[in-house]
């Protein structure tokens, strides 16, 4: 009999385990008919469908019938994660608080971005995430269950304490998370850093499913932050504050930067200088995109000429660490990507040792943080879904 993660031996233990492996699947991979889970979990056709009644039964999974087609044979029904379970999802930024309610398979249900008139405290991000779930009952109305809140932080968070150590941008120090979030909402909490939780999400749902090596770098109001991927498993650190690629020095000259340093990445490439340079005062990703997805002014194009040419610097360094198959770009860095991908993806290529290399806009867009947000609430159920 197989050892399980907690020591324990016996029919029980290996039953919860199977049933997380098949929740986990049709989480992140369905819908999924049965026999396909037969293929993928290698158990036999009856185990996995007890294990897809009794997650039935819990209400976690649905099974619908297939399409009418010309197969011969019975068909096999098709299983489903019950997107009606969810987490609330939070990303504080500088200039706006997001919330969103995100059910099993990544399925977003509500999404709200409030703007904030200034640098938002903890307290004030608690009070105006109480304020915007209280807006969304009717959402939550509709839910089967609602697990918990998963809060993705542009700062260095310890994922196992919920704790932030430094929010430069928000001016938040040594500060619990979770507590504050979790005892507004009445909810189970858990953070960590939003560009961590961006990677994860596109791994799971995004441009670099099925990627094994991949770079990924978010760029929001409050900077940027990065992860890697690595033989498929997220590299954190010895702390958890691993992928702080923002702070990769792209020109000593350059800007002061708020680790002490001049000419990082993060102080160098910013949505504020794209906004400044189209007349804009706010609006965020959104608005930049409305800007470089028209005919953007010339002050535009050459500021973004120029951070495209300081990002290709950073980037081919990743690439000649990390080796990635992939770089996918998040936040407003995918909005750069849209508007001249191929001059990026050439630069890159031509200074790099290690090979071609693919540079992706993320896939998630605007609900890239909250999936991945929703995804670190949802790890207690997928990993004991009884």
């Amino acid at each position: 009999m197989r050892s399980l993660p907690n020591g324990t031996n016996g029919t029980e233990g290996l039953r919860a385990q199977n049933l997380s492996q098949i929740l986990t699947m049709v989480h992140r991979n369905g819908p999924l008919s049965r026999s396909e889970l037969t293929r993928r979990s290698g158990f036999n056709r009856s185990t996995v469908g007890a294990l897809v009644s009794a997650l039935t039964e819990k209400n976690l999974v649905r099974e619908t019938e297939p399409p009418v087609g010309g197969r011969v044979g019975r068909p096999s029904p098709i299983v489903q994660a019950n997107p009606d379970v969810a987490v609330i999802a939070v990303n504080p930024d500088i200039d706006a608080l997001t919330v969103g309610v995100v059910g099993l398979g990544g399925h977003v249900h509500a999404r709200v971005r409030r703007e904030t008139r200034g640098i938002p405290s903890l307290d004030d991000a608690v009070g105006l995430t109480q304020e915007i779930v209280a807006g969304l009952e009717p959402t939550l109305a509709g839910l089967d269950r609602l697990l918990g809140a998963g809060i993705a932080l542009p700062g260095l968070v310890n994922a196992g304490t919920g704790r932030v150590l430094v929010a430069p941008h928000l001016g938040w120090h040594d500060a619990d998370l979770t507590g504050p979030f979790g005892g507004a909402l009445g909810l189970p909490a858990v953070a960590a850093n939003d560009a961590s939780l961006g990677s994860l999400a596109e791994s799971i749902f995004g441009a670099a499913l099925g990627v094994d090596d991949a770079v990924y770098l978010n760029g929001s109001a409050s900077g940027i932050g990065g992860g890697i991927v690595s033989g498929g498993a997220q590299l954190v650190g010895s702390r958890g504050y691993g992928g702080e690629l923002g702070h990769t020095l792209v020109g000593p000259a350059g800007r002061a930067c708020h680790c002490g340093r001049a000419g990082c990445l993060d102080a160098e490439v910013r949505l504020e200088r794209l906004l400044e340079a189209a007349g804009l005062d706010g609006g965020g990703i959104e608005a930049l995109e409305r800007v470089l997805s028209g005919d953007p002014p010339e002050a535009v194009r050459v500021e973004a000429d120029r951070q495209l040419e300081l990002l290709a610097v950073a980037l081919t360094d990743f690439v000649n660490i990390f080796d990635p198959e992939l770089i996918v770009l998040g936040g407003f860095l995918g909005s750069l990507v849209a508007f001249r991908g191929e001059q990026l993806a050439k630069a890159v290529n031509a200074g790099s040792l290690a090979g071609r290399v693919t540079v992706r806009r993320a896939a998630l867009g605007p609900e890239l943080l909250l999936v991945g947000a929703a995804e670190l609430a949802f790890q207690p159920l997928l990993a004991s879904p009884s």
